[in-house]
C-alpha cells in the first residue's frame, strides 16, 4: 500500500533527507520543514521504498501538499 507524505502546515523545505529509490523505516524523517524559525521533521507512518519526491529545498508548501510518495 502506498503512503503519501504531506505537509501539515505552511512551511519552507529546509532539507530533503531521502532520494527516490531509498528504503525508509516507519517513523523515519524524510523532509525537514522550517516554519517560524522552527525546524520540524516530517516522519513516515510506514516503511517502504521512496517512489517520488514532489519538492525541492527552498520550496514553500501549504498544508496538505504532497511531499514524498512511498510504496
Amino acid at each position: 500500500m502506498a503512503e503519501k507524505v504531506s505537509a501539515e502546515m505552511v512551511a519552507s523545505i529546509l532539507q530533503v533527507q531521502v532520494a527516490v529509490g531509498d528504503t525508509v523505516e516507519p517513523g523515519q524523517a524524510v523532509i525537514l520543514l522550517e516554519s517560524m524559525k522552527m525546524e520540524i521533521p516530517v516522519l513516515t507512518e510506514t516503511g517502504g521504498k521512496v517512489t517520488g519526491i514532489s519538492v525541492e529545498v527552498g520550496d514553500v508548501v501549504q498544508a496538505g501538499d504532497l511531499l514524498v510518495e512511498i510504496e
